[in-house]
């Protein structure tokens, strides 16, 4: 008998499978560019990533202020997340799963027995199409399918990257909306700031001050306990602008090595309103950078506590604690906690979140930046 299939026949199978949905397609990772004359910022669509944000600093020299790589080959084995939309449900869940509407649904673990950032193939391990793409935006787009890594209901879901200058300005709009029925949504832009320049060391002397009052505590495998507590004169206090390194010699026994915590943000209750989220400013560079949010609740505070010697763009070698990562979102694990803002999107209630990062640069000679009641406010 033939080994070979006609061309008729083969099409017959090719049409059954793709019918079933079990043809993906194969996609390539590219780089894209947006920018306003001396502002750059560079993406992929592979895990709709922010490669690079490049701006002048103090003494206009042009500095890329995230961490990342130079080729697509290295995003696409990356295990940090650099620069991703991570999804479907960002940071944890406990125990792999969550029971909604009387349903338990089971997750993929990928992080000991609890799933992160949506699972092994989550939306930062996928390939996204570019919906629209000029100068100073681009639109990713995304089809998550019903049962994707657990998940129920088909979502598609969509970010837009818009940058301004005059002061610079890069808008992340996150949005999904659930096709056919009721799931936890949470996205998280999980960039890796080093605003002395990717490859300048480590931000423990950069300055944080984050407007939140409150934690949600974690338990050893950083699931939270249900609990929100305040943070006043603790190592998680950064409501008035602090080093982060004095802050980190004070967290207690069995912190991982710094900080990875979620904060619930000032207001959190009315999670549609566009609230101050933080400001960071590092003296080396001169740069500053304000986030503003609307439609997340929390903001994870993470200091690339596990970065060890990974090899990043034009030679850089990132350690520990080489950036820090202010990740807008809803609580972790809410699918478990009632009392947690909810996470659940329908097909009535789409999901909408947006990130206002603001960035200046300040001449030492007039610099009054994060000091006392100062502020980078737009």
């Amino acid at each position: 008998m033939s080994n070979i299939i006609s061309a008729p026949l083969f099409f017959c199978f090719f049409l059954t499978f793709a019918l079933a949905g079990l043809v993906v397609s194969v996609q390539d990772a590219e780089f894209y560019l947006i920018n306003k004359r001396d502002f750059s910022v560079k993406l992929t669509n592979y895990g709709a990533r922010v490669v690079s944000v490049i701006l002048p600093d103090k003494n206009g020299k042009l500095t890329d202020v995230v961490l990342g790589y130079d080729t697509t080959m290295e995003y696409e084995n990356d295990e940090s997340n650099f620069g991703a939309i991570v999804g479907r449900v960002a940071n944890r869940i406990g125990g792999a799963q969550f029971t909604l509407n009387g349903t338990l649904y089971k997750l993929i673990a990928n992080d000991g027995n609890n799933t992160l950032h949506g699972g092994p193939k989550g939306f930062s391990k996928v390939y996204w199409k570019v919906k629209k793409h000029e100068e100073s935006y681009i639109t990713f787009t995304y089809h998550s399918l019903d049962g994707d890594q657990g998940f129920p209901g088909d979502v598609i879901a969509d970010v837009t990257y818009s940058i301004k200058e005059n002061p610079y300005k890069l808008i992340v709009k996150m949005n999904a909306k659930a096709v056919n029925k009721p799931t936890p949504v949470n996205l998280a832009q999980h960039n890796y700031w080093n605003l002395g320049g990717h490859d300048s060391g480590d931000i423990l002397s950069e300055k944080l001050h984050i407007f939140a009052s409150q934690i949600t505590p974690v338990d050893s495998d950083l699931i939270p306990t249900g609990q929100i507590l305040p943070i006043n004169n603790t190592a998680y206090d950064f409501l008035e602008p602090r080093q982060v390194g004095p802050q980190m010699a004070k967290l207690p026994e069995g912190s991982r090595g710094g900080f990875d915590i979620n904060y619930a943000i000032d207001g959190y209750e009315d999670v549609g309103k566009r609230k101050m989220v933080a400001e960071v400013y590092d003296e080396r560079s001169g740069i500053g950078m304000e986030i503003k949010a609307s439609g997340a609740a929390g903001v994870q505070f993470y200091t690339a506590n596990h970065l060890q010697g990974v090899k990043g763009k034009g030679g850089a070698v990132y350690e520990s604690h080489g950036a820090l990562c202010l990740e807008t979102q809803g609580f972790p694990d809410a699918v478990n906690h009632p009392n947690f803002p909810s996470t659940i999107v329908t097909p009535e209630h789409p999901y909408h979140h947006t990130m206002h990062i603001t960035l200046r640069v300040h001449n030492p000679r007039s610099l009054r930046v994060l000091e006392s009641s100062d502020s980078l406010t737009v």
